[in-house]
Order: structure tokens, then C-alpha cells, then sequence
């Protein structure tokens, strides 16, 4: 990232964004044309995109950005354009992850303690780096562990469904750091909890080095609570966030539990892996849709096309439209005007989450056809495909 943008965002008070603007090449000579909505599409918060906007217009198009050395007296804005710290606090839903190392303490027992950092070092950078590809928030490290928020800064419609894929993630990178665990006599294993539901979040506690964003509401509690359930390599999810994720996942129901603080059973769910078979419109989808109305005109070419085809005239049709306008609902209406014909349905779908994947939906596609499951042997996925 280019170092003038993240000075420029320190001295606002907002370096919580330094990420988000180098995902998005965001440099020096493009601040000045930033606007409403590009920082809306940035995930900026309101209050914060109104501090960013009147330092952008100071900024003078085209001119030269003023040395590292004097960036800080150029760009710090008056007190009257930073809110207090306590007011940046605000009320959002929020997923949260606890995540830690399993039997840290029997390991500090046994290893030198330069051994003891090696090990946890190398699983907190691990973690950090499949969180940061879900566009978690590692909130703060707390030993062999970490607190992740989903929905903070930056929030998703999909904050409980990125932080279930992440979980699950980081599960299947402790077992790659355990194959190459340079300590072999010792076990790494993660145990992992999630929650859902509302907080007050972001506003500063501590001083100096020791600042952190709070979290206020009983979700970080119920995290935690969670993953003192869990068993290693055990991801542990509660009835909200599960519900919020529909389909997408495969559960396994562990019951409801009298935890510490609370005055109800809380249901719990194990999440063992990624549901293959479904696609994102039947993962989220309720189980009964309401009646198809409309686009009369675009299901009667689809079926021309479909009669075409089945003549012997081979067609191709391209459905584009923006997000939720409805292509998947009208595939499925087709499947239904063809319920009596013989066809077979060959679906290849991308994912947000595997875009550093090559060829990710023909290797999807191969595991729901060959029934390749992840706790498969090698032999045994190389036997069924």
C-alpha cells in the first residue's frame, strides 16, 4: 500500500481501513476521486465516511502529496472532525470467533519456552492468514488464542456463513501445520467457537499500547463459552448463527447445555463440513418458495431453446442480471416446466471464498460426482473418482 494513504488514515484516526484500501489499490493519486458511494462500497461507516470525505476535500486534485515528514501537520484534522472515541462505539449484529490452541499449557510444561513461541507463533500466523481471506477482524491475540469479528469494520450479508467457512478453514490448516509439526511427540489441535447476535462494538478501551475495540453484549460470552465445548479440531456453533448459514453447511445437533452466565439451555451444533451438494440459491432459500409470478416471456425462450436442443440443435443461453433480481429462482421455475422430460443437471458454481482456487468449480463439481468426502482416506478419493 502506498505509505502516504496509510499515514494519511492514521493521523484521521481511522487505520482500521489500511486493508480495506490496499485490497482495493487504493493510492495516493485516487484519494481525491473517492466519493459517497465508493466509500459505502468500501464498507466504511457512516460517521467515518463523513470525516473521510471533508479530509478529501482538502485534498487538491492533481497536486503533490506532501512529504511523510509533514503529512501528519497537512492531514490531522481539527478536533471538530473526529467524533470522541467513546462515540465511534455502535450497535451492529455481529458474529464472533474464539479460537485458541488446544493443551497450550501441558505444551509450556514439556517445551523450551523459545519452542513453546515457535509452535504458537506459527499457529496464530496460520490463523491469521485464513481469517484475513474471509475478511475477519482479529479483534485481539490473548496468548495461544484469538477473538475474530465478523461484521466489523467492514460488514457482509454473509458475516455468520464467512465465519463458519473460516473455522473450518483454519481446522484444515492446523492439520497441514500438524503433518509438518517440527516438534512430532506433541499434538496441534484447534478448538473453535462461534455466536451471533447483537453488541455495542468499537469504541477504544485502554491506553497506549494496551488500546483495544471493546465489545459489549453477551455473543463474545456465548463464543467463548462454545469453544470451551468443542473437543480438538471441533468447530461449535449456536442456534442463531446456524440459522443465519441455512444449508450450506453439514451439522451435527450436540444438544442444549446449562452454560456459566446464562439462564437457558443453549442449543449447540458441531459443524463438520461444507455441504457440496447444494447450491447457494438452495442453501439459503426457505423450504418453500412462494409461487412464481412473471417472466412469462423469458421462460417461453428458454423452453424454445430447450425444444431446440432437444431436436438436435444445440443452444447455449447466457441469464445475467444483478445480484438477487432472481436467475436462480427462474433456472429452478424451468426445472419444474420440465419435470416431466428426461434431462441431467450439470451445475458449476464459483465461490467468493476459493477465488485464489484454480479451477475450483470443475474440482467441486469432480467431489459431488465422485461422493469424495474430507474425511476420506487419499486411496479411498482416489478409488471413487
Amino acid at each position: 500500500m502506498d505509505d502516504r494513504v496509510s499515514a494519511w488514515l492514521e493521523n484521521l484516526g481511522l487505520g482500521t481501513y489500511r486493508e480495506v484500501f490496499q485490497q482495493n489499490a487504493i493510492m495516493w493519486d485516487v484519494l481525491p476521486e473517492l466519493n459517497q458511494g465508493d466509500l459505502e462500497s468500501l464498507g466504511v461507516l457512516l460517521g467515518h465516511r463523513k470525516i473521510l470525505l471533508r479530509a478529501i476535500a482538502q485534498l487538491s486534485p492533481g497536486a503533490d502529496a506532501p512529504s511523510l515528514g509533514s503529512l501528519r501537520s497537512a492531514v490531522s484534522p481539527s478536533p471538530s472532525l473526529l467524533p470522541p472515541e467513546r462515540d465511534q462505539a455502535e450497535r451492529r449484529q455481529l458474529t464472533v470467533m474464539f479460537c485458541d490452541l488446544v493443551d497450550s499449557t501441558a505444551l509450556s510444561r514439556q517445551l523450551d519456552p523459545e519452542d513453546l513461541q515457535d509452535v504458537i507463533r506459527r499457529f496464530l500466523d496460520a490463523c491469521s492468514q485464513t481469517i484475513s481471506r474471509f475478511n475477519g477482524y482479529i479483534a485481539k491475540y490473548m496468548g495461544d488464542g484469538m477473538l475474530v469479528y465478523f461484521g466489523y469494520p467492514q460488514a457482509h450479508e454473509n458475516d455468520a456463513e464467512r465465519a463458519v467457512h473460516s473455522g473450518l478453514a483454519i481446522l484444515d490448516t492446523v492439520k497441514t501445520l500438524h503433518h509438518d509439526n517440527p516438534h512430532p511427540e506433541f499434538d496441534i489441535a484447534a478448538r473453535i467457537g462461534i455466536a451471533t447476535g447483537h453488541v455495542v462494538v468499537g469504541e477504544l478501551m485502554g491506553q497506549d499500547t494496551a488500546k483495544e475495540r471493546s465489545v459489549f453484549g453477551e455473543t463474545p460470552n456465548l463464543a467463548a463459552r462454545l469453544q470451551a465445548l468443542a473437543k480438538p479440531n471441533q468447530l461449535i456453533i449456536d442456534s442463531a448463527t446456524k440459522r443465519l448459514v441455512g444449508n450450506e453447511f453439514e451439522f451435527a445437533d450436540l444438544g442444549a447445555f446449562s452454560l456459566k452466565g446464562f439462564d437457558s439451555p443453549v442449543q449447540a451444533w458441531r459443524t463438520l463440513s461444507i455441504r457440496l451438494s447444494t447450491s447457494r440459491f438452495e442453501s439459503s432459500r426457505s423450504s418453500r418458495l412462494a409461487n412464481f409470478v412473471g417472466r412469462e416471456q423469458e421462460i417461453s425462450l428458454l423452453l424454445d431453446r430447450w425444444r431446440e436442443a432437444v431436436i438436435g440443435e444445440g443452444q447455449v443461453v447466457l441469464l445475467c442480471g444483478e445480484a438477487g433480481i432472481g436467475k436462480s429462482r427462474m433456472i429452478y421455475s424451468l426445472y419444474d416446466r420440465l419435470a416431466d422430460e428426461r434431462y441431467q443437471t450439470i451445475q458449476f458454481q464459483c465461490s467468493p471464498y476459493h477465488t485464489n482456487t484454480a479451477l475450483y468449480p470443475a474440482i467441486n463439481f469432480l467431489r459431488q460426482a465422485a461422493g469424495l468426502l474430507s474425511q476420506d482416506s487419499v486411496g479411498s478419493q482416489l478409488n471413487k473418482l
